[in-house]
């Protein structure tokens, strides 16, 4: 597995039709160098509905059973609204890599969301990689981060 601020990390995935091929593509990326991860599905690229595996990613990231998670759909926009209506979720819509910094640094964004018609599976990897090895800087931002829930 590999370690992020020296943590290990554990992932879960989650994409509808449009997003299947990059998130077979990322899954390899991951395999390749060992991160440990959780395919909530799709698994084709048949047309489906992104909340049937949007939930079950968001939950999970919730619970803690998986870290940080990837959504991805077409634009981006279906699986975000999804993801983002679980309390505990700060999902991110990013189209580039500093994008997914800032998520994760100023937001403490703890899922990406991946625009999959929208952006190259090489861009889609560089997005993923700098989403995973940023952490939240913490300070001025945690105060806006602690008021995003609804209470």
């Amino acid at each position: 597995m590999t370690t992020i601020m020296e943590k290990t990390i554990k992932i879960g995935l989650c994409s509808d039709h449009a997003g299947y091929e990059l998130k077979s593509i990322l899954e390899g990326y991951l395999e390749a160098n060992n991160y440990e991860f959780v395919d909530f599905g799709t698994n084709s690229a048949d047309s489906c509905d992104y909340p049937d595996f949007a939930h079950p990613c968001a939950q999970a990231v919730e619970k803690g059973e998986v870290d940080l998670g990837i959504g991805i759909c077409g634009s981006g926009n279906g699986i975000a609204m999804t993801l983002n209506k679980h309390q505990g979720i700060r999902a991110a819509i990013c189209w580039k890599p500093e994008l997914a910094a800032l998520a994760r640094q100023h937001n403490d964004a703890n899922v990406l969301v991946l625009p999959a018609r929208f952006i190259s599976p090489v861009e889609g990897i560089d997005i993923a990689e700098t989403f995973l090895n940023t952490g939240f800087e913490g300070g001025r931002h945690i105060n806006r981060v602690n008021k995003i829930p609804v209470k």
